[in-house]
């Protein structure tokens, strides 16, 4: 992302903090895996956002109207020795030259210069309880700025949450921001298609995960957003199943609930096949009413509708479908206020999308539900989850567990479906399966 866009969200937040005012934002500190080996370091989402800047062992400040540069990279020295073993180091040339930063400072010198840049200052904007490490050296360097107070120097006295002032710029994307997630989207896309055309009874699940993954990397998303779920039968049944060790055995569904992170954005996508490559009729049946519900929920992903707006559409759809196939019994609109649903569908139809798979944002303003606006990412995921152990579940239907989710942006006059390239309809995913088996 052009380090431009970087440049424009810190003036935003500095025009939201004013004068009087520091912002001070760590990166997420590096983590042991086992023993002495690290595990892949992800700087946090919202120090990034705001820098861009990929190494460990920094912390942003920004400081409004401050003569001598107001944004400040605390980050880690050049040293030939430790990159040779670790790898190349921006520096505090590069901070600057490469990063937007006014001025930068070693990171070992964070404890003797940051309790200067807190004197005199009214407010403090910082996300208390992230990084308990640092949040007590920040009541640290606090207190030896309150110290000094019989000569005339006083610490902030007011305390802001960052994340509640940064968290509202995260939900509306930008239009960088969106060809970030629309690419993120359609590599995801590519690899559940990929997964359709290579999955045959008797491999196993982390045979599919590991196709998935070839796919991510293969087109430059280096990671996963999230540890993929991938389901076979009784397993699909599991919300947030990852073992993915099972073998996949014919006439079982698999679901796959898997995506890509591009440039540190999350791609979030859901789809459900037959693992022979047909739908039997009870799994088409239910797959239908998830499709539908799907769609409905889409429909309403439009400015001027409220977030709920969608996870209602869906619920109704599900209600009439489930007395349509016989596993409900009574009128819609009742079975709807009971949520007699719930032993099918226990969650809600999406969430926010973004830098993180369940990204930050409010979804209530008040006691009301918000507004959808252009530039918002959303998922879209209804399912029904027909586990063997509800009671009085006639036999056919046990372990029919069906997701179908996709990432839609609200756009000015309705939305766009991100992940459009993963096959969706019945017919669409018999005819990949079966092209495939042919080839």
């Amino acid at each position: 992302m052009d380090k431009k866009e970087f440049i424009r969200r810190r003036k935003r937040l500095m025009d939201i903090v004013d004068n009087g005012g520091i912002v001070i934002q760590p990166t997420a500190p590096e983590r042991v895996r086992n023993r002495d080996v690290f595990y892949p370091f992800r700087p946090d989402s919202d120090f990034y956002y705001l820098t861009g800047f990929p190494e460990p062992e920094a912390v942003l400040v920004l400081v409004p109207d401050r003569p001598q540069g107001e944004c400040l990279l605390f980050c880690r020295e050049k040293d030939a020795e430790a990159e040779t073993w670790h790898g190349r180091r921006a520096g505090l040339e590069g901070a600057c030259e490469l990063y937007g930063a006014d001025d930068a400072f070693p990171i070992s010198d964070l404890d003797d210069i940051l309790p200067g840049l807190l004197e005199n200052k009214d407010r403090i904007y910082y996300t208390m309880g992230r990084y308990q490490d640092f949040d007590q050296r920040l009541v640290g360097w606090l207190n030896r700025v309150s110290s000094k107070g019989r000569a005339g120097v006083h610490a902030p006295d007011q305390f802001n949450s960052l994340g509640h002032y940064l968290h509202e710029m995260r939900l509306y994307k930008s239009r960088d921001e969106i060809k970030t997630m629309r690419r993120a989207a359609q590599i995801a896309a590519h690899a559940h298609r990929r997964a359709m055309q290579v999955c045959r009874p008797g491999m196993h699940e982390f045979q599919i995960e590991a196709e998935l993954l070839h796919g991510f990397m293969q087109e430059g998303a280096r990671a996963p957003a999230y540890p993929s779920i991938v389901g076979g039968g009784a397993n699909s049944c599991i919300l947030h199943y990852t073992e993915n060790n099972a073998l996949l055995r014919d006439g079982d569904l698999l679901l796959i609930d898997a995506g890509a992170e591009f440039d540190s954005y999350a791609s979030d996508i859901t789809r459900t096949f037959p693992i022979n490559g047909r739908f039997s009729p009870e799994q088409r049946a239910i797959y239908e009413i998830v499709l539908e519900a799907q769609l409905a929920a889409i429909d309403k992903v439009r400015p001027g509708n409220l977030w709920n707006d969608p996870h209602q559409a869906a619920l109704e759809v599900i209600a009439k479908g489930l007395i349509d196939v016989g596993i409900l019994k009574g009128r819609w609109r009742t079975l709807l206020k009971d949520e007699a649903y719930r032993p099918y569908y226990m969650h809600r139809t999406g969430h926010w999308l973004g830098m993180d798979v369940h990204d930050v944002g409010d979804y209530k303003i008040g006691d009301e539900w918000r507004t959808l606006e252009p530039g918002m990412v959303t998922t879209v995921e209804p399912g029904l989850y027909l586990s063997l152990s509800i009671k009085g579940l006639a036999k056919r239907w046990w372990n029919i567990g069906i997701r179908i989710e996709d990432d839609v942006l609200v756009t000015a006059d309705g939305h766009e479906i991100l992940s459009a390239g993963a096959p969706k309809t019945v017919a669409e995913i018999e005819h990949t399966m079966q092209q495939a088996c042919a080839a």
